[in-house]
């Protein structure tokens, strides 16, 4: 059994670590709460996926929420599900053991930011497995919480007492304070409620397995600083493509890939920001106009929701002006579009799921993060790897990001060969970190063995 975090960035990464061991006929009950359920099977339908993949069964429990609850306000849905997921995931786990006595649930597999749910399975003498689906170095920092509050570095909000950044080793990049996971300077109250959910990290040491969406080879300090955590990532490798937006909330548009067709190699900016990211109408207006005088081809990801929970009103005659320029979507398949040969830029918020898919493809980066650890993987994918470059914001203590510093970047990037063999490099490592013989593929073998004795 696996269960979910009720967020995009959290259902994905553990649905393709699921559908990883479902493919060694290991069966996997995957659990969300009810509403997320529902977004997944209706996106999956959307997008042409009928069937699950064989031994994966998509299972859900109530919310908690009352009916007129905002079930799209996160946190809200977090602490309904802290109250009432132990009884309900008690009561799933008993129906599944009792109506087929040959299939009980030996093994449920948590993410860490749900750590407490570590303590049903002991409670239910189920064996529990830790997956974290951040950087090993978002999850060093993660662990390290309880010694940093302990040592007084840390106040009861996340934030430094002193100083303006923590170095966990002399091998690991600093973490400045507004690049820890749980940041949100501008709102404390919001911080806070991220700070007591990725504390849940500390469960960790109640798992009979830990695992990281990352390879050793990317990350070996960090790696090396947590020894018991499998690397075990890219989990998004490889994909079928009848369900490859199986824990997607929103239905993909694969229209876009005959689209890509059109286009030389090497010569499409991907912009997508994941699912979370949202800007003023403002922001997104100067990110269109900096498309736009780039003159380049461009795939560009815009929700619904985008312009601040609101639809986003384009520039007038925007779309009539890159109609044969550009393509927008409402979702994309990333990881198809991040493999085709016309990408040659993503312009990213730095999630670590994107830049992990990014770094796979060999493909270079335009960052522009949002929020949280994002900040921490776009120093690393620019002052570590060499793979990017950052957007920055304009002088004179703006907050927007100009079209003109839009164009510009796009224009450096495209004319900076080693930024592109750099990627090329890393994208070599993570092909042999995953093929039979190399390190996350030996330790994928390794905890699948456990499971299967």
């Amino acid at each position: 059994m696996a269960v979910a975090v009720p967020a995009q960035g959290h259902v994905k990464p553990l649905m393709n670590l699921c559908r990883q061991i479902a493919k060694r006929g290991i069966r996997v009950t995957f659990v969300n709460a009810q509403t997320i359920h529902e977004k997944i099977v209706a996106a999956a339908k959307m997008s042409g996926a009928d069937e699950v993949e064989d031994n994966i069964v998509l299972a859900s429990v109530p919310d908690g929420l009352n009916p007129d609850d905002d079930r799209n306000e996160p946190f809200k849905l977090l602490e309904s599900l802290r109250k009432t997921m132990p009884a309900t995931l008690n009561d799933l786990i008993e129906s599944i053991n009792t109506s087929n006595p040959n299939e009980k649930i030996s093994c449920i597999i948590v993410d860490l930011s749900f750590g407490w749910i570590m303590e049903i399975a002991q409670n239910m003498g189920v064996e529990a497995v830790g997956f974290s689906v951040a950087s090993m170095a978002a999850s060093a920092i993660m662990l390290h919480i309880p010694k940093l509050l302990e040592a007084g570095l840390l106040d009861t909000n996340g934030s430094l007492k002193n100083g303006d950044e923590i170095r966990l080793s002399n091998d690991i990049p600093l973490w400045r304070k507004d690049e820890f996971p749980w940041s949100c300077s501008s709102d404390l109250k919001i911080q806070k409620m991220f700070f007591e959910c990725v504390k849940e990290y500390k469960a960790a040491d109640k798992a009979k397995w830990l695992l990281c969406n990352t390879y050793y080879e990317l990350e070996p300090a960090a790696c090396d600083l947590y020894p018991n955590f499998l690397p075990v990532g890219p989990l998004h490798q490889p994909e079928s493509k009848s369900c490859s937006n199986l824990g997607s909330f929103l239905p993909a548009d694969a229209s876009c890939l005959s689209w890509l067709d059109t286009k030389p190699d090497g010569s499409v900016i991907y912009v997508s920001f994941g699912s979370f990211a949202a800007f003023s109408q403002q922001q997104l207006e100067e990110l269109a106009m900096g498309l736009e005088l780039s003159g380049r081809a461009f795939l560009w990801v815009v929700r619904r929701d985008f312009a601040d929970g609101s639809p986003f009103v384009y520039p007038g005659g925007f779309l009539e002006r890159v109609s044969e320029l550009g393509k927008i979507v409402e979702w994309a398949p990333q990881n198809e579009v991040l493999s085709h040969p016309s990408v040659g830029c993503f312009v990213s918020h730095c999630g670590w799921n994107s830049t992990l898919e990014g770094v796979s493809k060999g493909v270079p980066f335009l960052c522009w993060s949002y929020f949280a650890d994002q900040f921490h993987n776009e120093s690393i994918i620019c002052d570590v790897w060499e793979t990017g470059l950052t957007i920055n914001f304009d002088e004179n203590g703006s907050i927007m990001r100009s079209k003109h510093e839009i164009k510009k970047k796009i224009d450096m990037l495209f004319s900076d060969n080693k930024l592109k063999e750099n990627a090329l490099k890393l994208k070599e490592m993570c092909a042999k970190s995953t093929c039979e013989g190399g390190t996350s593929y030996m330790n994928f073998e390794m905890f699948i063995d456990s499971l299967n004795k």
